[in-house]
């Protein structure tokens, strides 16, 4: 296969891609195609390495409504629902939610996912579940699971013992939650196991850090020392870090010291994070969201997830992540032309990098052939009109294809309308 005059980044002129027995085997322009029979013509459109969702919790999804609506808005009331769902949670119920969101990641362009699953469950009931999604999607999508103490590890019972249980059973990274521990030592004690378990199961780190308003929740300079410490810098990932929208500027360049040091990912979750935060302000109210351009300033790694989708905590989405980048770049004043175009990384590389497959990811000579092909210019085209994908492949084979809509108004005559300048 070979596809033919395709916008890549770091390219100046329109490349044609070959793609032999599923890798890309030769990028150059002008490429030979006499004895090809499969030839796609970009026609000069924007080609992208996957879409990377690295942030998503896929046993909630799809659960908006039951048994009812979230009608406050808040964190509060969507734990209390998602209380009430959990008592009709099952295996298959699970499966069967995650399945279909997987579906519509799919047919937006989305290969690689890390999802957090709560262990906090006697059961694990939905840990087992997804391990078996995990299986059965393996040909078409990089699947990650986070064992995810969704009520603690030393605040729930046992909740060592399943967070240990759920590594054990296959979970691909190990999760934690300080600021939700009882005390603040509880929290820092949290920390500590974590990093254990990680080092004894070889298993990377994802924790929901400082998710709160509280500028006095200072959990993200813990992990950041303790990936410092062990060494696990690139293999560690705080979420969230909401709590740094409202530091002081002073604690801020002391901590963007350690962060630089301890090498450490980040992931803010721009839709939920607008959402949710801000809740007990007044006027005026605060953003929630940490300090992402900040950080990209300072050589940190940052990426955008969803975190939910049609949950009790965000009723709303379809797994887009142009949506989130989109909501993402005006919240964080990412909104110069250059912010906008570099900011594509975002849903790519740089969450490649947070989940560790950069080996695997990329538009690369000897790289899987894996990539999506938009209906766009280049980045900014993308960005600005939301532009659908129209090819994701996978291994060189089509994954989903979406045919781009066509409208057209009528005035003194009738006229097409694509929304380009």
């Amino acid at each position: 296969m070979i596809i033919k005059r395709a916008n890549i980044r770091g390219y100046e002129d329109l490349m044609d891609i070959k793609i032999e027995n599923g890798i890309f085997s030769e990028i150059g322009v002008g490429l030979d195609t006499t004895y090809e029979e499969n030839v796609i013509e970009a026609n000069g459109q924007l080609l992208l390495p996957p879409f990377v969702e690295p942030h998503i919790h896929l046993d909630t999804i799809l659960t908006a409504g039951e048994p009812d609506w979230n009608k406050s808005g808040t964190l509060f009331e969507g734990i209390q629902r998602w209380s009430e769902r959990k008592e009709s949670l099952t295996h298959e119920d699970v499966k069967k939610r995650a399945t279909k969101a997987l579906k519509w990641q799919i047919a937006q362009g989305i290969q690689h996912v890390r999802t957090h699953v709560d262990v906090t469950d006697p059961e694990l009931t939905a840990l087992k579940a997804m391990l078996e999604v995990k299986e059965a999607f393996a040909p078409y999508v990089t699947l990650q699971i986070v064992a995810f103490p969704q009520e603690g590890i030393l605040s729930y019972p046992n909740g060592e013992a399943l967070l240990e249980e759920a590594l054990q059973l296959g979970a691909d990274v190990v999760g934690g939650i300080p600021h939700f521990e009882f005390t603040r030592e509880y929290g820092v004690e949290s920390m500590k196991k974590v990093f254990e378990l990680a080092q004894k199961y070889d298993r990377l780190i994802d924790i929901h850090c400082d998710e709160i308003d509280d500028e006095q929740s200072r959990f993200v300079e813990v992990v950041a020392a303790e990936a410092h410490r062990t060494g696990m810098g690139e293999k560690v990932t705080a979420s969230h870090t909401t709590a740094m929208h409202s530091y002081n500027d002073a604690y801020v360049s002391k901590l963007f010291r350690l962060l630089k040091l301890s090498n450490i990912n980040f992931i803010a979750n721009p839709l939920v994070n607008i959402h949710l935060q801000g809740r007990f302000d007044s006027y005026p109210k605060r953003r929630g969201i940490t300090r992402v351009k900040e950080m990209l300033d300072d050589g940190l790694n940052v990426a955008f997830g969803h975190d939910d989708v049609f949950d009790p905590w965000y009723p709303l989405g379809t797994g887009n992540m142009l949506q989130v980048l989109q909501m993402g770049i005006h919240a964080t004043h990412l909104m110069g032309y250059d912010d906008i175009v570099k900011s594509i990384d975002l849903i790519t590389i740089n969450s490649a990098k947070a989940m560790n497959i950069e080996d695997e990811y990329g538009i690369e000579e000897g790289k899987p052939a894996n990539f999506v092909l938009l209906h766009a210019e280049d980045e900014f085209d993308a960005v600005r009109r939301q532009t659908p994908v129209r090819y994701s492949m996978r291994h060189g084979e089509v994954l989903a294809e979406t045919k781009p809509a066509e409208t057209s108004i009528r005035l003194s005559e009738e006229e097409d309308i694509d929304f380009r300048k």
